[in-house]
């Protein structure tokens, strides 16, 4: 591995934002292995903090000190602290959440891979699918902002020529993306 490798002389940094929606497991037991594994977590998808903006890293001792070293002093708020820790206190919402996104993503992908228009559902480890539209993903993108439903053309990325991405939400904003996707879908492809 990267970690034990005598020709790196670095750290490895493990982003794990999306870890909870996964079905592999986290790699936090890395950093008792690893002197120089730092795995890096967040309080905005599963627990739906987006807004506190507040996440975490776990790694050895040493390069956590040099970490709060070089942070500003005083950069987490106490309302975002508070938020934080009643949160942390709180695993079973963390696992209601998590348990209601998994629930309406294999929902929601079942839906998209039954529409003749879409090509491919890319399979997920996060709270969003990627998905894969005959042509007009850009189109359809914008018409769907208009109409107040957010998604996220990803045409521009590498390999993702006609890819929308969806945000897994309540059932009941899914229902209204998927309703919208066909009506949308029909009106752009006959322009």
């Amino acid at each position: 591995t990267l970690a034990s490798s005598p020709l790196y002389n670095g750290l490895v940094i493990v982003d794990e934002a999306y870890i909870d929606f996964s079905s592999t497991p986290s790699s936090t037991s890395l950093v008792t292995e690893y002197d120089n594994v730092v795995v890096l977590q967040t309080l905005s998808k599963a627990f739906g903090l987006a807004g506190i903006r507040c996440g975490f890293a776990i790694g050895p001792a040493d390069v956590i000190q040099l970490m709060n070293n070089v942070k500003a002093p005083y950069n987490v708020n106490k309302l975002t602290s508070d938020a934080a820790n009643n949160a942390l206190k709180n695993t079973a919402l963390l696992e209601k959440n998590v348990r209601e996104v998994l629930e309406q993503r294999e929902l929601v992908g079942r839906e998209l891979e039954g529409m003749d228009f879409v090509l491919k559902v890319y399979p997920s480890d996060a709270n969003f699918l990627l998905f894969r539209v005959k042509e007009k993903a850009n189109e359809v993108y914008k018409m769907m902002a208009d109409r107040g439903i957010v998604s996220r053309f990803r045409g521009r990325e590498l390999h993702c020529s006609e890819c929308i991405r969806v945000t897994i939400g309540t059932p009941e904003e899914n229902s209204k993306f998927l309703d919208m996707l066909k009506i949308v879908y029909g009106e752009a492809t006959k322009k």
